[in-house]
């Protein structure tokens, strides 16, 4: 997981089934299907016009195959799940939304993707966009914000240029995992302004920065 992305890995050898030759996945689309229903309905009172607009897109687009834009040969398929600001993964269990503008996820009522796992188990993907990729997105644990092989060190020189730190904060390559709102926040804490130059901070604030970074994340994944 990378910030609002998830990479799934498919081995060469893993069967990917497409769901109409799935026997699990009939109950399931059944279920789904009625979700979608309920949510069409919704959104048709919610925005008082016949159709509902915009507000829900078209029905079976979640349910295409993996297999057909997947990378050739037989090497590992990476598939790159982007949530944006509104995306969800359920598990076991589909969207509940009942109500516009509760969660984002009420504008898209048909799941993106459903994964069946041999136990009987499944996730279902909402309002999110994928993409196929060959190339492996395992980041260094040198640059994981909650690693404990976290090189300090590396980001503090990073912070440590002439460009604003706000910036630097959201480089993948130093700072893996750090989003807007750990920027925003340990900013805060730390009293920086976001477009302040690191090159003009000092090195006893930016390490203050980096301790709030840290912190900060530890704090929010144990809460």
């Amino acid at each position: 997981v990378h910030g609002k992305k998830l990479f799934l890995r498919f081995d060469p050898d893993e069967e990917i089934v497409c769901p109409g030759n799935n026997p699990r996945s009939a109950p399931l689309h059944k279920e789904w299907k009625e979700e979608a229903g309920h949510h069409q309905e919704v959104s048709d009172r919610s925005s008082g016009s016949p159709g509902g607009g915009d507000a829900v897109p078209s029905g079976d687009d979640g349910l295409q195959c993996l297999w057909g834009d997947s990378p050739a040969g037989g090497a590992e398929r990476w598939l790159q799940v982007s949530f944006g600001l509104f995306g969800s993964i359920w598990v076991n269990e589909f969207s509940r939304a009942k109500k516009a503008n509760k969660r984002g996820d009420w504008r898209d009522p048909s799941p993106r993707l459903v994964l069946h796992f041999g136990g009987g188990g499944f996730l279902a993907f909402y309002n999110c966009q994928m993409v196929w990729s060959s190339s492996s997105p395992v980041v260094r644990p040198t640059s994981d914000i909650l690693s404990e092989k976290f090189h300090r060190g590396q980001a503090l020189e990073a912070l440590g240029r002439e460009q604003p730190v706000c910036y630097t904060l959201l480089d993948q390559r130093y700072f893996s995992g750090l989003g807007n709102i750990i920027k925003n926040e340990t900013l805060f804490r730390a009293g920086i302004h976001p477009l302040s130059p690191g090159s003009l901070l000092g090195l006893p604030r930016l390490e203050a920065l980096v301790d709030h970074v840290v912190a900060f994340s530890a704090g929010w994944l144990r809460g």
